[in-house]
């Protein structure tokens, strides 16, 4: 039996060379109305005495309809991303100004305008506070939060050290630390940060320029202010 193929001189062949057929092939695809004119053009000059079985025929049509649905499922699953990513690409141009907050170890302090931040207790903790170090590792100043249920609980830091003295703007480190049934422990630091601009079409999908932050992903952005 003469394997299906979408060869263009197969059907120069068996006599299937109508311009649709052309166009099909210079777009390297065989739709399932050649398909069955192929598959009857191959019945009718098989040889009589070793006819096509009906299972064959079947695996054939089978394959075939196989191929042609997993086709429309990628280009259903590819109109779904670019729908999805023209509406991310819309929606973060929308932060452009605004404030957002990310998962981050390192905050910025600048024009005057204080640090502010959320940790996030995963329980009841007491004792909860934020450290914030300067860049070589020393501590400039100690946040006292309280006693505080599971979720997250904000701060906000003026850039005034222990002392009473304002230590400039920069880049600074921010940690926290509670007390979950007398053990301490290290919840996570979320820090508030300006949408300066927007990256669209990179690799890494749609890219979030944060005022002394850097760039990041719009999947990490914790939440929008």
């Amino acid at each position: 039996m003469t394997a299906i193929t979408n060869r263009y001189d197969l059907y120069e062949d068996i006599g299937l060379t109508n311009n649709s057929i052309k166009q099909e092939k210079e777009q390297g695809q065989l739709g399932l109305e050649d398909f069955m004119q192929l598959l009857v053009t191959e019945l009718t000059h098989q040889d009589p005495f070793k006819p096509m079985e009906n299972s064959e025929m079947a695996t054939q049509v089978s394959q075939f309809a196989t191929v042609s649905g997993i086709d429309d499922l990628n280009n259903s699953f590819n109109e779904l991303r670019s729908a999805l990513t023209s509406d991310q690409a819309l929606q973060a141009a929308n932060l452009v100004g605004r404030d957002v907050l990310v998962e981050s170890s390192v905050g910025a302090l600048a024009n005057g305008e204080p640090l502010q931040g959320s940790i996030v207790l995963p329980s009841s903790a007491g004792n909860v506070r934020v450290l914030i170090s300067d860049q070589s590792g020393a501590l400039v100043r100690e946040l006292q939060l309280g006693t505080h249920e599971a979720g997250q609980v904000a701060f906000s830091w003026d850039g005034y050290d222990d002392a009473g003295d304002y230590v400039g703007d920069g880049l600074y480190q921010i940690s926290a630390i509670a007390n979950v049934d007398d053990a301490e422990m290290a919840p996570s630091t979320l820090v508030s940060a300006e949408v300066e601009s927007v990256n669209l079409g990179g690799p890494g999908g749609v890219q979030l320029n944060l005022g002394g932050l850097g760039q990041i992903s719009m999947n990490d952005v914790a939440q929008i202010q």
